[in-house]
């Protein structure tokens, strides 16, 4: 399909545009030039110089990211950046981010992707953002202890804070470096709360109030909405996909 028609479905199904002013992300088709046709379409979470490569072996015209290239301030085209875009540009690959549309979506999101994958039941939006909720959170029916949330979510070597309930029921999830919403769960009563990366200043917090925290790592949290989106392009438009591994165990 042309990628222009590909890109207008895309922030409209992402609502890119609701996250302007929210997202220190650059979202949206970041590199591209003249319209082309897209029949190949490669997802990764980070935009970088490893996948980038990956992608044009695997002969895509465009790759989609979680993590893209600019973050609020302007980059100088030297250096690795330099190398990344000249990349991109010789080996006719259009980049497109979704940063926190991609957390926040409620079908294809990383965090309703991991509600649905645990089989929460009474799913409701959790974790505002500056007024946008970015996660989600749901009751465990049967409960469940850590070990069995941090197999169903692929986590190999999860940080667990293990201050909570044995057996757990309510749970709240908000992937990648979102620490401090622990407290949005406290808030909530919720007896865990699952996230990328666990800080030290929320330890004690999280030991004194009570509640479990599970950190799977910010890669792992965050392949699940590309990995969903990936399946949607794919059955919506018939367009050949693939998903580009480049974990860094972080």
């Amino acid at each position: 399909m042309k990628r222009s028609k590909l890109v207008a479905y895309l922030d409209t199904y992402l609502e890119i545009g609701a996250f302007e002013g929210l997202d220190r992300s650059l979202n949206g088709l970041v590199v591209g030039g003249a319209e082309k046709d897209v029949r190949k379409v490669a997802f990764a979470v980070d935009a970088c110089q490893s996948t980038f490569e990956k992608a044009i072996e695997e002969c895509a015209d465009l790759l989609i990211v979680h993590h893209g290239l600019y973050w609020g301030v302007p980059l100088p085209i030297t250096g690795v950046h330099h190398t990344r875009i000249s990349t991109l540009l010789k080996g006719n690959l259009d980049l497109y981010v979704a940063h926190l549309p991609l957390d926040a979506h409620s079908k294809v999101g990383n965090n309703i992707v991991m509600a649905g994958k645990l089989g929460l039941q009474d799913i409701e939006p959790f974790a505002p953002y500056k007024g946008t909720p970015l996660g989600y959170k749901g009751v465990l029916k049967d409960g469940g202890d850590t070990k069995w949330i941090a197999e169903r979510l692929g986590f190999e070597n999860p940080v667990v804070l293990p201050f909570g309930k044995g057996t757990i029921t309510t749970v709240g999830i908000v992937s990648g470096g979102a620490s401090s919403d622990v407290y949005a769960a406290l808030s909530d009563g919720l007896d865990c709360f699952i996230t990328g990366e666990v800080e030290h200043q929320i330890y004690h917090d999280a030991q004194e109030s009570g509640i479990t925290v599970i950190g799977g790592g910010h890669y792992q949290t965050e392949i699940f909405g590309v990995q969903a989106l990936s399946a949607h392009l794919r059955d919506a438009f018939d367009l050949e996909v693939c998903f580009i591994a480049n974990p860094t165990g972080l």
